[in-house]
């Protein structure tokens, strides 16, 4: 089957004012309201004295989150949200030059007091029954990512280890499902992993405080381990799986010989399916 027209010479538009484009954003956004996440936005949210756009926070995170839910990946595309009937069911659209102006704002502690919210609406989800079991153990793991950026003047906008210009981030997601628990933003050039160690900690106090009270196992590769994130899984009582590179004093400690203790290791189930040397 071919088509009668090129398709390079055909423009798709969305005129039609009586449709809604993206209808499905209607279930998130009744979950936002019953979490409370505009209000909490607005509580806990405070930009710079005398910056343009610092009021209604929580209206304008809205607008941000919907349009990424329907696909946007830029402050244009906030514009989504306004399409056709759309604003009939989706009220208190900040239009893309006012999210650009607010985003604009942002600093260090903005950034901060976000991560607050993220914190209160994690629990508030689980503690409605949105998450895991929380008698459960749980297993979380710790990666980064690369984020690809277009243009020279985004801040923080680097070449990596990959040769890509872009973002860095930390991510903590829960094994199985995915849910992402905690995120970091990180200039491009960042090492894998930097402020792992405090997002480690972050991470398992924001599960705790949602609820959790199985065990936690925190994963993570090569990249991942140093003192920084075997100490904070230690000292929160957090078991731990991270990759060994083997590095020369590794394979020696390896070698040598020792009597080392041996213990039991198990499946999920909690059967009994080997025996591992516990190397000190």
């Amino acid at each position: 089957m071919r088509s009668s027209h090129k398709l390079a010479a055909i423009e798709t538009t969305f005129d039609e004012d009586n449709l809604v484009p993206n209808a499905g954003l209607q279930a998130p956004a009744a979950l936002a309201q019953k979490l409370g996440v505009a209000e909490l936005v607005d509580e806990r949210v405070t930009l710079p004295e005398g910056v343009a756009g610092r009021a209604n926070c929580g209206t304008k995170a809205m607008t941000v989150i919907g349009a990424m839910l329907a696909g946007g990946d830029s402050i244009d595309d906030t514009d989504v949200l306004r399409a056709g009937a759309a604003p009939e069911v989706f009220d208190q659209v900040r239009a893309p030059s006012t999210v650009g102006t607010w985003l604009r704002a942002f600093n260090w502690a903005a950034v901060r007091m976000l991560d607050a919210v993220s914190r209160r609406v994690l629990a508030r989800a689980w503690q409605a029954g949105l998450g895991p079991d929380l008698h459960d153990d749980l297993t979380v793991d710790l990666d980064s990512t690369v984020c690809e950026v277009y243009g020279t003047s985004k801040q923080g906008a680097k070449f990596g280890y990959t040769g890509v210009r872009g973002y860095h981030p930390l991510l903590a997601t829960l094994a199985g499902t995915g849910e992402v628990l905690h995120a970091r933003m990180r200039g491009g050039n960042a090492g894998s992993a930097r402020g792992a160690g405090s997002l480690v900690r972050e991470t398992i106090s924001r599960v705790r405080n949602a609820g959790a009270i199985g065990a936690l196992t925190l994963r993570a590769d090569s990249a991942f381990y140093s003192r920084a994130f075997v100490r904070a899984c230690r000292d929160h009582d957090a078991r731990f799986s991270v990759t060994v590179k083997q590095l020369d004093p590794i394979r020696l400690k390896l070698r040598a010989p020792t009597n080392w203790p041996w213990r039991d290791a198990f499946d999920s189930a909690l059967a009994r399916v080997a025996a591992i040397p516990a190397p000190t």
